[in-house]
């Protein structure tokens, strides 16, 4: 099982991991802190310092369309904001 689905890149985390060296990322609803901060250090070769997670209520859509209102709802996740040290950070954008 994956722990870590994949990095969330927004602006408000691009904001956060400018000024107070934070990064956030997309997890598996069901890993624990521990979890996730030995995946985190095991594949980006960094030293976490502090980790918070949070669910992510997921938006509700309704579109129009000729049959009527269809009614639809993005699926939940879970959001880790993880703190490194001072001279650590992690570049997503390395290998594109």
């Amino acid at each position: 099982m994956a722990v870590i689905v994949k990095p969330l890149i927004t602006e408000k985390s691009s904001r956060l991991s400018e000024k107070l060296n934070q990064f956030a990322f997309v997890v598996d609803k069901d890993a624990s802190k521990p979890e996730i901060i030995k995946e985190i250090e095991a594949m980006y070769g960094v030293e976490v310092t502090d980790i918070s997670t949070m669910v992510v209520r997921g938006k509700r859509k309704f579109r129009l369309t000729k049959a009527g209102y269809v009614n639809g709802k993005k699926s939940n996740y879970k959001k880790a904001i993880v703190s490194l040290k001072d001279d650590q950070t992690i570049d997503f954008y390395e290998s594109v």
